[in-house]
């Protein structure tokens, strides 16, 4: 079968393989769709995947159906991937957790295609337990829930101050950005503010119901101060993490606001109690999310409740969609169909 595989640092290409074979307590799903993340550029461009043993197929986002199995999941049934890779022992990984294994430095991989083989090919072998029924969903949105979608959901979920009609700003409307935007308004029917260079996505932010967009930090922090009657946001989810929005982000927080470091674009925050911050505030650096979380994802979307804006490619032109995406051209996510 073709795989787009990681082979050496720096170089990624398509390449046949075998095609695998499910084990005891394993499933074969036959890919219908993988999301394409910035993760990716960061495995192949920046040494990531160095850490791990190589080859390896890279895509951590996957819908597939089921083409054979020897478990109680029935063949031709629609499933997407929890792809967070967990010791399999440890209480959190009992509650489904994977993404914060107590043993997680000591896994080989961070998860399936960031390690181990992923989803940018035409099968793949996953543990059952790892799958999560999605029938009737289109298998583009279905995929970029298990990452794009989990991961802001989780990021969300764990806001410990949000309340109903909460001010929110979210930092980078790409692939994570343009899904936390429609799950903070669902979880908290939160007012949205939306930060972004590009043009393109700050329209997609006010199709999608932002309040208020914005292109720089002053832009933000004039809208987000017209919004609260000067008190600042209750909450900033950064999903680029470059050095310039690490920069701006705390100024936009209320006291004890949250601000939520998503992106990993190399910015940095001193934190110190000498430092300009604003008082009793809490930062916090979410990684994936759980499994029930993905079950409670597809949930919403099952009820319409989530659009995904998508370009789509075949797997063939993994190479291209990777290279779209590293010069921000992009809106939304990039999906691989094999």
């Amino acid at each position: 079968m073709r795989a787009f595989r990681l082979l050496s640092p720096g170089e990624a290409r398509l390449d046949d393989i075998p095609a695998p074979s499910p084990g005891p307590g394993q499933v074969r799903l036959a890919v219908s769709a993988a999301g394409v993340c910035h993760s990716d550029l960061h495995v192949i461009d920046e040494g990531a995947g160095a850490a791990w043993e190589l080859p390896f197929t890279l895509g951590h986002e996957i819908c597939g159906v089921v083409e054979e199995t020897g478990t109680e999941i029935e063949v031709g049934t629609q499933v997407v991937v929890h792809a967070p890779l967990g010791c399999g022992v440890c209480r959190r990984c009992r509650a489904g957790a994977t993404n914060y294994c107590d043993r997680r430095r000591e896994l080989p991989a961070a998860g399936i295609g960031l390690g181990v083989d992923g989803g940018m090919a035409e099968s793949i072998v996953v543990d059952a337990r790892a799958v999560v029924p999605a029938p009737g969903l289109d298998p583009c949105l279905a995929a970029t829930l298990t990452d794009a979608g989990l991961t802001s959901y989780h990021a969300l979920k764990s806001l410990r101050g949000a309340e109903t009609g909460a001010l929110i700003v979210v930092i980078g409307v790409g692939g994570l950005g343009h899904l936390a935007l429609q799950i903070a308004r669902e979880l908290f029917d939160a007012r949205v503010v939306a930060v972004d260079t590009r043009p393109d996505a700050l329209a997609l932010a006010e199709r999608l119901g932002a309040v208020a967009v914005a292109r720089d930090g002053k832009e933000a922090l004039a809208a987000v101060r017209r919004l609260s009657e000067g008190w600042g946001a209750d909450a900033v989810l950064d999903f680029a993490g470059v050095p310039a929005t690490t920069a701006f982000g705390p100024e936009l927080l209320r006291t004890a606001g949250e601000l939520v470091l998503v992106g990993s674009g190399g910015g940095s925050i001193e934190v110190t109690k000498a430092a300009n911050l604003p008082q009793g505030m809490r930062i916090s650096l979410p990684f994936w999310g759980s499994r029930p979380e993905l079950e409670e994802v597809i949930a919403l979307a099952a009820r319409g409740s989530l659009r995904v804006e998508t370009t789509t490619a075949p797997l063939g032109e993994a190479t291209q969609a990777l290279e779209r995406l590293h010069r921000g051209a992009v809106v939304g996510r990039s999906v691989l169909i094999p």
